[in-house]
């Protein structure tokens, strides 16, 4: 265990930082590296769509197609493979792997309070702190342009969301590992901690987005999902989002696959967690099409009842394969997927889902692997297409402090601290890599479109 317990230790640390420059230098973080001639960006995702439910695909392509940024979601693979072939840096912390400005939310502690966090962990796993940093840079140029901003307010929105990073990650290593584990985004506080974020003129429509967020409880999206008749609860059908696992010629699993994972999983729970599940009865199941870059893998929805029917609980039972990290890197990871979204999430949010586990079901050969969780708990997320540039700006820069709070839980923040250093070259060279990716996504979009015109790929009408 590394302990920086003392001042000289931490500038030990930082010096070790600053080291890393001679190994990769800040300035070449910015550079986009070239991609082989012979790669073939839809072949690398309907590669990735074999191991999936196939009649979903067309549904993933869909979405993809919406714009630009949708796109961007889905193709985290393609990104994956351009980092790996990029300059990186040897400081590793457990990364999120997808931290893309809309894997950012609300949700509720299991304190009840709500708070502000990364909230995907699909893709999760150790790696070089800056590429997650570049995933969530690249994704707010892109959503910039999506607005119609010019050039200069995309650098803008990018330099100022790098530079919350680094300036987040060095008051993170002035603080004690506990100060840094209990950090969280309170929106209760937000306003009052973060005020430096807003203008006058954004603070009004920011907490218009956090009062509708605390507004957003539970049971309203459990009336949404949960229909009643005389034999009890049951889950509202509603194609696409929630079928039943019946209505698919290509289905592979069934309500008793379901029950196993729900009645297993709690093993990978404290034990008080256990008792307090021990409490429901699963009463229904269905398919649940949620996002966007993990359409096809298998989603459950799974009904559970407490007192009554109408105390209900929700859980999402979702498919873990090998995150595009690994894929990338064509590494294997050490857990079973199921145990590294987990794994990760645990390790790099505040305020871990109450119930969230792990089971893996099926012959050892063909063993498919989940993470369980609640499906609703108070979440929201920020409606980008509602965003000014002022307003971008400060979600940028909310969405890099907590992606900064979250690698400071795993990696060391004085290391991370030192190679970042005082002045501006990492936010220059991060805004310079979010325009050069820009427009490898707008080219990456286009090929798509292409490939479902010439029928190459099918996508839902």
């Amino acid at each position: 265990m590394s302990v920086e317990d003392d001042e000289g230790d931490v500038l030990a640390r930082r010096a070790k930082g600053r080291d890393a420059r001679e190994r990769t230098s800040r300035q070449s973080l910015g550079r986009l590296a070239d991609r082989p001639a012979e790669y073939d960006a839809v072949g690398r995702l309907v590669a990735q769509g074999e191991h999936r439910v196939a009649s979903l695909l067309p549904i993933r392509y869909q979405r993809m197609l919406e714009n630009p940024l949708a796109f961007y979601r889905g193709a985290a693979l393609l990104m994956a493979d351009d980092l790996v072939r990029g300059a990186s840096t040897d400081l590793e912390v457990q990364l999120c792997g997808d931290a893309h400005l809309s894997n950012f939310g609300i949700f509720s502690s299991p304190e009840r309070q709500l708070v502000f966090d990364v909230n995907d962990f699909d893709e999760t796993e150790v790696g070089p702190f800056e590429w997650d940093v570049k995933r969530l840079i690249a994704s707010l140029v892109i959503s910039s342009e999506q607005l119609g901003h010019r050039a200069k307010q995309q650098e803008n929105i990018a330099l100022n969301a790098a530079r919350e990073y680094r300036t987040a990650m060095t008051e993170f290593s002035r603080q004690t590992r506990l100060q840094v584990w209990y950090a969280t985004l309170d929106l209760n506080f937000a306003m009052k901690d973060l005020r430096g974020f807003f203008s006058d003129s954004a603070r009004e429509r920011v907490d218009d987005i956090f009062r509708r967020a605390r507004e957003n409880d539970t049971s309203a999206a459990f009336a949404k999902v949960v229909e009643y008749s005389k034999s009890g609860g049951s889950i509202r059908h509603n194609p696409p989002h929630f079928t039943p696992l019946d209505s698919s010629v290509d289905d592979s699993m069934t309500n008793a696959d379901a029950y196993e994972i729900v009645r297993d999983y709690v093993k990978t729970l404290s034990s008080d967690r256990q008792v307090l599940l021990g409490q429901y009865v699963a009463r229904d199941v269905a398919r649940h099409v949620v996002g966007v870059g993990s359409v096809g893998t298998e989603c459950l929805v799974v009904l559970l009842t407490g007192r009554d029917a109408h105390d209900p609980l929700l859980l999402q039972v979702k498919e873990a394969q090998t995150s595009v990290i690994d894929e990338a890197r064509g590494l294997t990871s050490s857990f079973v997927p199921g145990e590294r979204v987990v794994r990760g999430q645990r390790l790099m949010q505040a305020t871990p889902d109450l119930l969230l586990g792990w089971q893996s079901i099926g012959p050892l050969k063909k063993r498919r692997s989940f993470y369980v969780r609640q499906l609703y708990d108070n979440k929201a997320s920020v409606n980008v297409e509602r965003l000014n540039e002022s307003l971008l700006v400060a979600y940028g820069r909310v969405c890099a402090w907590t992606l900064a709070r979250a690698h400071a839980r795993s990696g060391s923040s004085a290391d991370i601290a030192g190679y970042l250093g005082k002045g501006a070259q990492f936010e220059e060279a991060m805004a310079n890599f979010g325009r050069h990716y820009l427009k490898r996504n707008v080219r990456d979009f286009g090929e798509l479109k292409r490939a479902v015109k010439e029928g190459r790929v099918v996508a839902a009408s």
